[in-house]
This record gives structure tokens, sequence and C-alpha cells, in this order.
């Protein structure tokens, strides 16, 4: 039997292209035991059997190959309507940055450097299939309800013009339609949703010791179930350990879905969180499904979950303890199955002694705690981070910066950056924006940290206020728009000011 003849059955179908024929046979038969195989030496071969009936479900692509190299045969099956849905994976032993950024901006799905490791290899090819799946079924779906929800509106039109005695007929058809149409567009929200975070390539940046110790905590509880609360200062990238906890979990091939307690009022966020009913209050025109709901077997991650109002707290906790809660207007109980992941910015434990907090769903949120370091607690990743995000920066703005002066990395590794890693982002993109040439320039003023420290040192909250107003003073009082606020802090215009709201921060 050759190698083209693999397929047995209804086993999915992958096309292997490679010029080594010890690298054919080596990936042939590490995916002959799950897959149908089919084997391509070259480009030209590749896109016969891409353009064959049926077509292979995912495609295997050696960049570096005489004649047509991989990244032509990938453009070529990208222009072509009966290929350019089929996810390409690229394998090659470069590991230059640049050459994977170019075979994404391609239309390739991802880029594995050689030698294959067959665990990660196989552990790939699976989640980019069960993408792909998730994607046609929605799509189906959507047609479905698209025609559905057409023919729902013909039949009311239909019915109002043919006799007045059927309006409640046609009222109940109107408001089923609103319904589908509402459900089609939610799931498209969800779709898109789940597919940019899928193929979000950026990566926790770093190698100091203390983030070391961060990804081992991830490493150690994402297998789990167990509910973990993040903790760190803003700006710190907690809500990227939370997206790594995930992707590292049973949960992995479901959406992480987030809300951010801080950035909505009382009343919207329990039914952000909760969903209600039609007619549950003021404004309710139909039924809405909350987070919990929604998420379902995947995992939740609660950003801000301090500034969650002290009267959602019980509620919180009852699901917490036993997976179930009430819609609002509703006294039907609904069961969920949600591991969540939590973050806060505060000191729990001081909030509670304040009152502030729950102290049982303290104790229920903190069973694995995992601490994001500071950027002033890891300045030896300050060139990494630089590196990486001048690049991305200069990318997106099509610039080139070659150079970073010696100064002016010492002027980033001696800052002590109250707002972390998005504050360094944020100034770095102002210093590219001002960089002419090929040499990056700074134009922010970092002054160095006063050696005196306080003999009073001020509480976390004391310090985030005074660091709020001052800037805040320097723009101006300017919360949203270009040179505000909210930009210089990194922050959401809502989430500013709810934090304003929290800090009793008002205009003099």
């Amino acid at each position: 039997m050759s190698m083209d003849e693999h397929d047995s059955g209804k086993r999915m179908t992958l096309l292997v292209v490679d010029d080594t024929p010890d690298s054919l046979i080596l990936i042939s038969t590490l995916l002959k035991g799950e897959y149908a195989v089919k084997v391509a030496n070259g480009g030209e071969k590749a896109l016969k059997i891409a353009a064959a009936d049926p077509p292979p479900e995912l495609i295997l692509l050696d960049i570096k190959m005489p004649g047509m190299d991989g990244y032509e045969v990938c453009r070529r099956l990208k222009r072509d309507p009966g290929t350019m849905d089929i996810p390409v994976i690229f394998l090659t032993a470069s590991s230059d940055i640049e050459d994977e950024q170019k075979g994404l901006r391609l239309g390739a799905v991802d880029y594995i450097i050689k030698p294959i490791s067959p665990p990660i290899l196989m552990a790939r090819i699976r989640n980019h299939l069960a993408l792909k799946s998730m994607a046609e079924s929605l799509r189906s779906q959507n047609a479905l309800l698209e025609h559905e929800v057409a023919q729902r509106t013909a039949e009311l039109v239909v019915a109002r013009d043919e006799a007045e005695q059927r309006r409640e007929v046609a009222e109940a058809a109107l408001a089923e339609s609103i319904r589908l149409k509402g459900q089609l567009e939610a799931e498209r929200a969800y779709l898109q949703e789940e597919i940019r975070l899928e193929k979000n390539h950026q990566n926790i940046i770093g190698q100091s010791e203390s983030l070391k110790y961060v990804l081992y905590k991830v490493e150690q509880i994402a297998a789990s179930e167990t509910t973990v609360l993040i903790l760190g200062e803003t700006g710190t990238g907690k809500e990227l350990v939370a997206r790594a906890i995930h992707d590292l979990s049973l949960r992995k091939n479901r959406t992480l879905l987030k809300v951010n307690c801080a950035s909505l009022s009382a009343s919207l966020i329990e039914s952000e969180l909760f969903g209600h009913e039609k007619g549950a209050f003021t404004g309710s025109l139909s039924r809405h499904l909350g987070r919990f709901e929604v998420a379902n077997g995947a995992t939740l991650f609660l950003d801000e979950i301090g500034e969650l109002p002290l009267e959602l707290q019980a509620k919180l906790l009852r699901v917490l303890q036993e997976g179930e809660f009430e819609r609002l207007g509703s006294s039907h109980t609904i069961k969920t199955d949600v591991r969540i992941v939590a973050a806060t910015n505060r000191n729990l434990e001081e909030e509670v002694n304040k009152g502030h907090f729950r102290a049982d769903l303290w104790y229920r949120l903190n069973i694995f705690p995992i601490t994001v370091p500071p950027l002033r607690e890891r300045l030896d990743d300050i060139p990494l981070l630089v590196d990486a995000f001048v690049k991305k920066i200069a990318r997106r703005m099509g610039k080139t910066i070659e150079v970073i002066p010696v100064g002016v990395m010492a002027a980033l590794q001696e800052y002590h950056w109250p707002g972390n890693v998005r504050e360094l982002e944020n100034v770095l993109e102002r210093a590219v924006i001002n960089s002419s040439g090929p040499k990056l320039r700074l134009v922010d003023e970092l002054k160095k940290p006063s050696r005196d420290f306080p003999a009073s040192p001020k509480t976390l909250e004391a310090v985030e206020r005074d660091y709020i107003l001052r800037v805040l003073e320097l723009s101006n009082w300017k919360v949203s728009g270009k040179n505000s606020a909210s930009e210089i802090l990194g922050l959401d215009r809502s989430t500013l000011r709810a934090r304003m709201v929290k800090l009793n921060i008002s205009k003099p």
C-alpha cells in the first residue's frame, strides 16, 4: 500500500507537504493511527490534491521546498474559494519571528518549528480541527436560524394582512422572530470572540524567576477544576494568566467568557452574570441569558472581583458552592457547570476586615491564589518586553525600528512603572510614533523613584488614588479620548470612571 492510500472509512483526511521523503514518512506514520493521510513532495502536487473532491480537512505544509515554496502554496490556497477555508499549519526549521508573522499574514493558523514534538503536533492538529468544526457547525446553525427568522417574519406579514382577529398570533410570531434574531446575533458574536481568542498568538513574555514561578503555578492548577484567584496590580497581565490557565485546561475547546465587575453598575452586573426574564425590570423587552448560563461547561473569568457589589456576593457564593442560580424575574432554578477564574488588584483580606467583601466568598475564592509580580520586581524582563512591543507596534504603524539606545533601555529599567506592563506598552507606542528614523526615541520623562521611603507607607488603595489623581491632573481631567487619563493608564473609560467613584475622586 502506498502512502496515498491511508484513507479508512470516515476518518478525517490530512495532507502532508514536504520535499524530504524522511519527513513525509515520519509525519505520516505519526498521523495515520488517527487520521487518513495524503502526501505531496512539492507545491504543484499539493495544490492538485487540495483541489480534489473531497478536499483534505487540514494541511501540514513545509516552507523550504524547491520550486514553489510553502509561502506561495499557502497564498494560492487562500486565493482559491474551494480551498481557502482549509486550515494550514506551517512546518519549518526556522524560528525567525518574521517568518512566523509572514506565514500568519498569508492565512496560516499555526507555525510549528522542527524538530517536531509528536504530542505538540497532535494537540495543535486536534485544536485546529475542533475550531474548524465549531465554525462550520455554527455557520450551519446561523443559516438555519436566518431561514427561520425570514420564514417567521413572512408568516407574520401574511397573518396581519389576512385578518385583524389573528393579531395575537401575529404578535407571538413577531416575538419569536425577535428572539431568534437575538440568539443568532449572540451566537455570531460569541463565535467571533472564540475564533479571535483561539488565534491569539500573544505570549506571556519574560524569563525572570518570579514570572517562571507564576507559569509553574499555572501549569500546576490548569488541568484541575479548582477555582483560581489571580492577584496583582493593575496592568500586570492578570487576564493573560487567566487565558493561559484556560488554554491548558480540560475546557480549552470552549470559550473563555469574561465579565469586568468594575465596568458595570450593580443592576447591570446582576443581569450580565445571571440573566433576566422579559419584564424583570424597566426596559427588559426580552429574555437575556447571563454569562453563568452561557458558560455552562466552560470557564468564566471574573475580572476586578473586588468591585462586585456586596449584595451580589451571596448569589455568586451560591453558584460557587451549589452550581445553581435563578434569572432575574424568575423562580426557576438553573444548574450550571462553570469553572471560575477571578482576578483583583485589591487586598481582599483587608476588604473583608473593612466589611466590603464577604469572608465566606473570600475563603471560597482563595483556594489557589496566584500573584502576578509587578514590573518593577521583574526588571530583567524589560528588554524582552521592549523588543517584542517595539516590533509589534512598529509593524502595525509601518515603521522600522532597529536600534534601542543603551540610554533608553537604562531609563526604562530604572523607572518604577506604577502602571506595569500596560504602562510600558503605552510609553513604547508613543516612542515609536515620535521616532522618525531607525532609532527609538522616548518622549515620556521617566523619573527615577525616590530612595527615601516614607515613614508611614500608604495603603495600596491610597497609592492608587494618588496616582489616578496625578494622571487626571496631567490630562486636565480629560477622562476619555486621545491623550486622556484612560489612555495613559491603559484602562477602559468605564473602568476608570468606576475606579473614580470607588476611590471618591471628583473634579475640583
